[in-house]
C-alpha cells in the first residue's frame, strides 16, 4: 500500500524555504485478510524532535505485524516545525486510523500509540491532549475520536525541564517559546498531566540510558499506578539511549512485553 499524506493541504514551511517544506505522512505494515478487526500500533520514531530515526519506524511497525498486530508508522513533523505540529500529526494518525478500521482490518477501540524517545514524548502527548489540541480540518475525520486507547513509550523523555528532562528536545518542539512562555513549557511536562482517563502504558528503559534519565519512566509509571490507572514498567540493566528493537542487548524482549501487554491486559485482538 502506498504512504498516505495525512493532511488534505500544502503544508508552509515556517522558514518561506521551500527546501524545508514538508509533508506529514504514514506508512503501513498491514497483515492482509485477516478474519477478525486486529489491534493496531501506530509508531512514532525518535530523533528529539530534529529527525526521524528510521530503525525505530517502519522496522519496528513490522515487528508488530509479526506479533499479529495491524502496523503503521508517522512521519511527523519536526524543526523547523514546532509544537503543535508534531502533536496535530500524531492526533491526525490516530483519526485517520480509527476512521479506516474496517478498511485496514482493525479494531477502533483498540488503537496503540508507541513512540521513542521523543516520538515517546509525542506519544505522551497524544495520551494527554487529544481533547484538548485542536486538529480539525473540515473533512470527514473531524468527528472521529483521536484519543489513543493505550501507549507504548520507549526510553521516552515526559517531561522537557533541566531538573531530569530532556532539554534539548523541549527546545526544538519549542523554539524560542521554550524560555519566552515558561508555562506552556511546563504545560508539556506530561507526568504532570495524568489522570484517570490516561489510556493504560507499557513503558520500558533502562538504567543507565544516556541521553534520558530514567526518572522520566518511574514517575510516569508511579503516578499512573497512584491513580489506579494500569500500567507495566521495565528497566533494564544496561544500554546506551537509542536502542530500537535492542535485538543485540538484554532489552531485546521488549516487543513481546509489549504485544502481550496489548493482548492481556489491554484486551487488543492480535489473532484470528
Amino acid at each position: 500500500m502506498e504512504n498516505l499524506r495525512l493532511w488534505p493541504f500544502e503544508t508552509s514551511s515556517p522558514t518561506g524555504k521551500k527546501e524545508d517544506d514538508f509533508q506529514a505522512y504514514m506508512e503501513f505494515s498491514l497483515i492482509e485478510n485477516v478474519k477478525r478487526p486486529r489491534g493496531a500500533v501506530i509508531v512514532l520514531p525518535g530523533g528529539g524532535y530534529k529527525i526521524r530515526a528510521p530503525y525505530e519506524g517502519v522496522p519496528v511497525a513490522e515487528r508488530f505485524r509479526a506479533h499479529g498486530f495491524q502496523g503503521f508508522t508517522v512521519q511527523y513533523h519536526v524543526a523547523p516545525y514546532r509544537y503543535p505540529q508534531p502533536q496535530l500529526d500524531a492526533l491526525r494518525a490516530i483519526r485517520i486510523v480509527r476512521a479506516n478500521a474496517e478498511r485496514w482490518g482493525v479494531d477502533p477501540g483498540q488503537i496503540a500509540i508507541l513512540g521513542f524517545s521523543a516520538g515517546g514524548h509525542l506519544a505522551s502527548c497524544a495520551a494527554a491532549l487529544y481533547d484538548e489540541l485542536d486538529c480539525n480540518v473540515g473533512d470527514q475525520y473531524d468527528n472521529v475520536s483521536c484519543r489513543p486507547d493505550a501507549s507504548i513509550f520507549c526510553y521516552t523523555l515526559h517531561n522537557i525541564e533541566e531538573e531530569y528532562g530532556h532539554v534539548g528536545s523541549g527546545k526544538s518542539l519549542l523554539g524560542e517559546a521554550y524560555t519566552q512562555d515558561p508555562a506552556l513549557r511546563r504545560s508539556l511536562d506530561l507526568e504532570n498531566r495524568i489522570n484517570e482517563n490516561t489510556p493504560p502504558c507499557f513503558l520500558w528503559h533502562t538504567a543507565n540510558d544516556n541521553a534520558v534519565n530514567r526518572k522520566n519512566a518511574l514517575i510516569y509509571a508511579q503516578k499512573m499506578w497512584d491513580l489506579g490507572n494500569k500500567a507495566e514498567l521495565h528497566v533494564f540493566p544496561d544500554g546506551p539511549h537509542g536502542l530500537g528493537l535492542a535485538e543485540k542487548n538484554s532489552a531485546r524482549s521488549w516487543p513481546e512485553l509489549a504485544a502481550a501487554f496489548l493482548a492481556e491486559q489491554c484486551g487488543f485482538v492480535n489473532c484470528d
